[in-house]
């Protein structure tokens, strides 16, 4: 029986001592996870396939689920649109999509005789992986309006700078800042195709399974300690919460992946909002939890569990915290369904 897509990754992780330290060391195991075939689509029906495979990934280095996920996005984008993506089969592709004002990527010219066939200049922010990804997507404006385009990263115009990342949590991943200079890229989809497919809250549900992984880490690190130490009655309670929250976590992805998988095609953003907010509480408790119980021993002394905990809050930040929940607040207003059992 040929081995699942998780069950294969798992096999390509063991390969590697992760965590790794810089974006270089990354480029090996991100090959190797890539060549084992693109994950099921969001939507396709096996959407919590595809999560398990997020989530397996994460466990072991935040850092490259960071670059795995953007990759595995590219593709699901493109596949979304119906557009077979110009590159060889082992490229290692990116999705940017951060649009800080500051930070914004112009389309200057079209390319004579071909109006998919574009010229970009400006600066694009927060792209993660950028000094050893060959090809990225990513959101363009023309004029005011958004659009995507597709950028081979070998090219004249296409400079990787070391701008833009500070913080020691993530740091491997390397989110740096590019600057363009009449770099040639090819438009990909319609105007304002990034946000209006269902697949884009999709994905966004879909980055919660690499926040839980990084927790489910931590939680195998504390039940490690629990089964040596089964007399201590606080220890067993941090597990204890720890368990809940998880679990909390693990039916909340269920749940969601078999709704998406139900209407693939039905707009989203309700059920991704809920499910990331569900998630990111469970994390946070997880992290507490783990952190009292344990002490200051594994910060101090285990490389994963100090490399975990130091990534995870980062990534984790991917949510916009109150600004999301008020946004499910204002859905939930309107949504006709309400909560049954």
């Amino acid at each position: 029986m040929k081995p699942s897509v998780p069950e294969r990754l798992g096999e390509e992780l063991t390969r590697h001592d992760l965590p790794l330290d810089d974006i270089d060391a990354l480029a090996a195991p991100l090959d190797r996870l890539i060549a084992q075939g693109p994950l099921p689509l969001p939507g396709s029906g096996e959407t919590l396939l595809r999560w398990r495979a997020l989530y397996q990934v994460a466990g072991h280095d935040l850092a490259l689920i960071k670059l795995f996920e953007g990759h595995a996005d590219a593709l699901a984008i493109m596949a979304e649109l119906g557009v077979t993506p110009d590159a060889p089969d082992d490229a290692r592709w990116a999705m940017w999509a951060a649009e800080p004002p500051q930070a914004r990527v112009q389309i200057s010219a079209q390319v004579s005789g071909n109006d998919d066939r574009v010229t970009l200049n400006g600066t694009k922010a927060w792209c993660s992986g950028a000094p050893i990804m060959s090809h990225g997507l990513m959101t363009v404006w023309q004029g005011d309006q958004q659009r995507l385009a597709a950028v081979v990263m070998d090219q004249p115009g296409v400079t990787v700078t070391d701008r833009g990342w500070q913080a020691v949590g993530m740091q491997a991943s390397a989110s740096v800042e590019i600057d363009f200079q009449e770099a040639r890229a090819v438009l990909i989809g319609p105007v304002n195709a990034y946000l209006a497919r269902p697949g884009f809250w999709q994905g966004g549900a879909g980055i919660a399974a690499c926040w839980l992984g990084g927790a489910h880490a931590l939680a195998q690190t504390l039940k490690a300690r629990a089964a040596h130490h089964s007399d201590d009655p606080l220890l067993m309670a941090h597990l204890g919460h720890v368990d809940a929250a998880l679990q909390a976590g693990l039916a909340t992805l269920r749940d969601a992946a078999e709704r998406i998988d139900a209407a693939p095609n039905e707009e989203c953003q309700i059920l991704a909002l809920r499910t990331r907010a569900v998630i990111e509480h469970s994390v946070e408790q997880i992290i507490a939890h783990c952190g009292r119980a344990l002490g200051a021993g594994p910060f101090c002394r285990d490389r994963r569990f100090a490399r975990m905990m130091a990534d995870l809050p980062v990534y984790l930040r991917q949510s916009h915290a109150e600004r999301d929940l008020a946004a499910l607040g204002r859905l939930c207003v309107d949504d006709a369904h309400g909560w049954p059992l």
